[in-house]
């Protein structure tokens, strides 16, 4: 782990500690911006985190989510990025994607819990959704998503 992830894990720690920033998120993220992704004939209605508090707080104190929806993390630059579950309720799988929207890999994130889970390759996009859900639709590394962020503008 880089020095930074260290010291941005490190922050968003205390910050969680602290009197203020503990209270200001005891509560689930819901007005986020959405977008429809595709995963083969499957839609999947997107939230989608774009800003360092977004995507810090992600699916957090979340208690429940519906079959058909996700949160696409979408980050500045392609990264190793990696994810755990402190204050997420609900069992997640983590689907890492590379920019033209093929999944790299992708992770089975059990709630609460600190374990790291990173992609195998650097990706700019992360998209989460509830645990079983890839599985159950057959879909696996290797599947190209689509949707606006994958387009690939000439």
């Amino acid at each position: 782990m880089s020095i930074c992830r260290r010291l941005a894990a490190v922050l968003a720690f205390c910050a969680w500690l602290s009197p203020l920033g503990a209270g200001a998120q005891e509560a689930p993220q819901l007005n986020l911006q959405r977008i429809k992704l595709y995963a083969g004939m499957y839609q999947i209605d997107t939230q989608v985190a774009l800003t360092p508090e977004q995507r810090q707080t992600g699916l957090m104190y979340r208690k429940e989510m519906p079959q058909h929806e996700g949160m696409l993390f979408v980050f500045e630059q392609p990264g190793q990025q990696c994810f755990w579950m402190k204050n997420t309720l609900l069992p997640l799988t983590a689907a890492f994607v590379a920019d033209d929207g093929t999944i790299v890999n992708m992770a089975d994130m059990q709630p609460q819990t600190t374990d790291s889970h990173c992609s195998a390759q650097p990706v700019r996009y992360v998209l989460e959704m509830n645990k079983g859900w890839f599985a159950k639709k057959g879909i696996k590394a290797g599947t190209k998503l689509a949707g606006a962020p994958f387009q690939v503008s000439r």
